[in-house]
């Protein structure tokens, strides 16, 4: 059973939408999480992201298609796979660097969804290699796609009446 993201809030976790990045850092880290605060925040691009996202599953043993999004194991979430998978393609890392990141980088934990002082949820390298790996090249793109759509939904521009004197 695999979850898009988990909607429950729990105490003391902090809402992506609420996350808070120092505007003089000059790293790449905090762009790369604004930007994915912005796909979570746009409620419309969210809808159709999540959508893209509920295609990464793994495939089932026996190798005859997709697992069931609705039994077995929770696995997970997308939203992470998706955050993971921008973050390790954007900074070029590998796994092990990853891995250390995701355990001990704080607002990139706060971007999964753990709160900073009472959650000890920590990964696996095994199950970020496992899970990051669905996040694939092609689903990069789709969901890259609908960024520049809602993109230039945004930044439109009304067509300007030109009078001449």
């Amino acid at each position: 059973m695999r979850s898009v993201i988990n909607h429950q809030m729990m105490f003391g976790r902090t809402d992506i939408s609420a996350i808070v990045f120092d505007p003089k850092c000059r790293d790449d880290m905090p762009k790369i999480l604004r930007g994915l605060q912005g796909i979570y925040t746009n409620e419309e691009l969210r809808k159709r992201v999540f959508f893209i996202l509920e295609e990464v599953r793994p495939d089932r043993k026996k190798g005859t298609g997709k697992a069931d999004a609705n039994t077995g194991r929770p696995g997970m979430e997308q939203w992470a796979i998706l955050v993971l998978g921008v973050v390790r393609l954007e900074l070029n890392l590998d796994y092990d660097r990853l891995h250390d990141l995701v355990n001990h980088h704080d607002t990139l934990r706060q971007m999964l969804g753990h709160n900073d002082w009472t959650d000890k949820t920590a990964y696996e390298l095994q199950t970020i290699k496992d899970n990051v790996r669905l996040f694939t090249p092609e689903l990069l793109d789709r969901i890259n796609h609908e960024v520049v759509l809602a993109g230039h939904a945004l930044v439109k521009k009304k067509k300007k009446k030109i009078s001449y004197l």
